[in-house]
């Protein structure tokens, strides 16, 4: 008896020890069949171990056995179902007097390549998310800091104001334009607007007044109200006077305001949406009063690049003098002044060119005095002596020697 006991087993399952490679995630079942003598009084416990550690009673193992015919011979099968984690790498065994079987768990190299191909996905993908959310909220910002530094600039065109702006006869767009939108484009941003609360198109055709008016400006703004589309020019030749106005300035600018844009039936926004590659229409909501919001910096996008010249010669009876009246600065302090190298004028004579009369001549009753008729016709050949010919050559650039009408005592 005791020699049955002493026998070791005979592992049917893995017969050598086994080295298996899983992927992460993925499941498996460990199985151990082993053959022994059969008797009462032999220990016949089967039990698993990783790392050489007995694995608790909780571990979710199975166990079963059968006899052989003559139930001489026992066999002993147990089945370890594993979720592949970091932490079921290793090395697992079953153990039964003494005797081992091995199982080796590894990750698999594919799927190791796997886990990095999604890595790579999806940082690719919150890339591509922080990109999309970065263009979302700061595309404005950069469309304008590319404007102001590589944008068209429009100077020495002609134009005296930089848009004309267009709003109806009402309580309402008067207060939009005069107290919203004129102090936030001329106080913060520079630009210098022409109002005009007249019918732009009273008429088919445009009158002289607008012409002119719209000539002189880079841009048109229209403010698109209830009260603007009542105009009998909006109600029955919109699509015309719209060609006019193309026209007659570069891409349009129309203003609506979100509070009246969804209840607005006029065939007028559905021309203007038909057209969007020809006008630029902008919302007004109740988040466009911000300085930040994105109205101001679109509408800045829809206006000429604002260009600031850094030391360029101005107008000398400005420039510099802190805005007081140059009648009344008694010295220049102009960058380039160094005196006037002809303090009494432009002409090369240094001599009155307004001469006056000469006097008398008093005839001798003898004859006249030849010495005197000498003088006066010496006199004559001086004032035909006056060298003009340099006129056209001289340097006519801004002067600072103002002539000053008052004394320093009266300053």
């Amino acid at each position: 008896m005791a020699d049955l006991c002493s026998m070791l087993p005979h592992f049917l399952y893995p017969s050598s020890n086994l080295t298996m490679e899983q992927a992460l995630e993925s499941q498996i079942t460990l199985n151990c069949t082993v053959q022994l003598p059969f008797s009462n009084d032999c220990d016949l416990d089967l039990r698993w171990m990783k790392d050489n550690q007995f694995l608790g009673n909780d571990t979710p193992a199975s166990y079963t056995h059968w006899f052989s015919d003559n139930e001489t011979k026992i066999f002993i099968s147990s089945s370890l179902a594993l979720n592949m984690t970091d932490e079921n790498y290793g090395v697992f065994a079953c153990f039964i007097r003494n005797s081992t079987a091995l199982f080796t768990l590894k990750k698999s190299e594919d799927t190791v390549g796997h886990l990095g191909a999604v890595l790579a996905t999806f940082f690719a993908a919150a890339l591509l998310l922080f990109v999309a959310i970065m263009y979302v909220k700061c595309r404005l910002n950069a469309l304008l800091w590319y404007q102001n530094h590589y944008g068209e600039v429009e100077i020495n065109d002609g134009k005296i104001y930089d848009a004309y702006v267009s709003y109806a006869d009402s309580v309402d767009d008067r207060k939009f334009v005069n107290f919203i939108v004129k102090p936030q484009l001329e106080n913060r941003y520079g630009y210098k607007l022409f109002l005009d609360e007249k019918d732009i198109l009273p008429n088919s055709e445009p009158s002289a007044d607008l012409i002119m008016n719209v000539s002189r400006c880079r841009r048109l703004i229209v403010v698109l109200s209830y009260a603007y589309l009542e105009q009998e020019w909006c109600n029955n030749n919109f699509k015309e006077g719209l060609w006019r106005l193309l026209e007659l300035s570069r891409k349009p600018i129309f203003i609506v305001f979100e509070s009246q844009y969804r209840d607005i039936a006029h065939p007028a926004i559905t021309l203007l949406k038909q057209h969007k590659s020809n006008v630029t229409l902008l919302m007004w909501h109740a988040g466009s009063m911000a300085i930040a919001s994105d109205f101001w910096k679109e509408l800045c996008l829809s206006l000429p690049r604002k260009v600031s010249y850094q030391g360029l010669r101005g107008d000398p009876q400005t420039y510099l003098q802190e805005d007081k009246d140059p009648m009344l600065i008694l010295h220049s302090n102009y960058p380039e002044f160094q005196g006037d190298s002809h303090p009494e004028g432009d002409i090369v004579i240094r001599r009155p060119i307004i001469k006056g009369l000469p006097p008398p001549v008093k005839i001798d009753p003898d004859g006249p005095c030849l010495g005197t008729m000498e003088e006066v016709q010496l006199e004559e050949n001086q004032k035909n002596e006056i060298d003009i010919s340099d006129l056209g050559s001289r340097n006519y650039d801004a002067r600072t020697d103002f002539y000053c009408l008052v004394t320093e005592d009266d300053i």
